[in-house]
């Protein structure tokens, strides 16, 4: 422990090399403050990553069919493959055991839907019940889509919470009549808020068989949707999603003749298996960050040792006179290492609350697709205050080595 007469050598210690101290100071505090500022920006880039996944579930597939690029077994390239309710249930029949929710999906991207006086362009999507959970909606009031309501082919809609605010304003949509292109009644049931903001609330969302007829698609779909059931561990999880995707995408190849190599016509897409990938680059970017921060923190580590040697030298009578006094050489070494940990921890310190104090205030404002809420956390800090004690005792070993070691009749004679 620190005593008043150890903090006062340790001060007159330092006050003697003040310019060198300070210099190699604010080496090691702008080493802190350059890790500190790089690791919360690591962690807004993690959570704004996290929060675009959030937007969807993250164990989503999606499945879709376009228009082949390449021949294939005698057939010619620009056929436009259409997948229907058959490919659904016959996918989704054979994979169940692998899935947790499903829906087909067919959009009509430029709706109109009318209430009164008010009028707007909004894309409408048929969809099975299992949409809200496969998209992360949240219901405000009302309901969701139903089973029956697919299958009885009702005239409901359930609308994005945008669409309530420009169409009803303040009124209660739930109950009320829309007319969906100018034709047809739909009669709202819900509304609903998604993670994804405006754009995603700007749907309305109709069983699929009504939207089939309505639209006159037949039994068209334009895409499947589905979450992986997920397993024991997140690895397992990725290992049956990436699975299931490829089985789909073979069975979709073979059903339409397409080319192994044409990813154009048919597109299976694993967003688990692209959320490893992503926080796979996102832990290589927080190593990184990691690795100039500390190399920075070294720089001044360096500067720290040289500034006690310095130190020591110009102390080497004092010293040999507490050894010849009985001094110990663990209490010569422990002296010098509280110097060193002294000198380091309090630049380290100031560095340390000057990075987090800077993310505080702007973290608010930093608001990308990617970089979201750049802080860092308790734990970063504690870590950094460990690196900090392990640096100055590091600083400051060679030094206290030499200076335990110095022999007080030389140290006597020392100019």
């Amino acid at each position: 422990m620190f005593n008043v007469e150890r903090w006062q050598e340790i001060f007159e210690a330092i006050s003697k090399n003040k310019l060198r101290t300070i210099l190699t100071s604010m080496s090691v505090a702008s080493g802190i403050f350059i890790l500190v500022i790089l690791l919360g920006f690591s962690s807004g880039i993690q959570n704004g990553v996290r929060k675009q996944f959030e937007q969807d579930a993250t164990n989503r597939i999606q499945v879709s069919t376009r228009i082949t690029s390449k021949g294939y077994k005698g057939l010619n390239p620009g056929r436009r493959l259409q997948l229907r309710n058959g490919d659904y249930n016959n996918l989704t029949e054979k994979y169940e055991d692998y899935i947790e929710y499903k829906t087909p999906l067919y959009s009509n991207w430029g709706g109109q839907i009318n209430y009164k006086q008010q009028q707007g362009n909004y894309r409408i999507e048929g969809a099975e019940a299992d949409q809200q959970y496969i998209e992360n909606q949240t219901l405000v009031s009302g309901r969701f889509i139903s089973q029956q309501d697919v299958d009885e082919n009702r005239k409901v809609a359930v609308i994005g919470y945008q669409i309530k605010e420009d169409l009803f304003k303040q009124e209660d949509p739930i109950g009320k009549t829309i007319l969906l292109n100018n034709n047809i009644n739909y009669k709202v049931i819900g509304v609903y808020t998604d993670p994804g903001g405006t754009r995603e609330e700007s749907r309305a969302f109709i069983p699929i068989s009504s939207a089939q007829q309505v639209f006159n698609a037949g039994d068209n779909v334009n895409r499947i949707a589905i979450t992986v059931e997920p397993a024991a561990t997140f690895d397992e999880t990725v290992e049956r999603s990436a699975m299931l995707a490829q089985a789909i995408d073979n069975d979709l190849r073979t059903k339409f003749i397409v080319a192994p190599d044409d990813r154009i016509a048919v597109r299976v897409d694993d967003t688990l298996e692209e959320a490893k990938k992503i926080f796979g680059l996102i832990d290589t970017i927080r190593f990184v960050f990691w690795f100039i921060g500390i190399g920075t923190i070294i720089a001044g580590v360096v500067g720290v040792g040289n500034i006690m040697i310095i130190i020591v030298r110009e102390r080497t009578k004092e010293i040999g006179i507490r050894k010849a006094l009985g001094a110990l050489p663990s209490e010569i070494i422990f002296m010098v290492l509280q110097e060193a940990i002294f000198i380091t921890l309090i630049a380290g310190l100031l560095g340390l609350f000057a990075g987090v104090g800077l993310l505080q205030i702007f973290a608010p404002y930093v608001e990308m697709d990617f970089i979201h809420n750049p802080t860092v956390d308790f734990t970063t800090v504690m870590t950094t205050v460990f690196i900090l004690v392990v640096a100055g005792a590091l600083a400051g070993f060679i030094p206290a080595r030499r200076a335990a070691n110095i022999k007080p009749i030389e140290a006597l004679r020392d100019e």
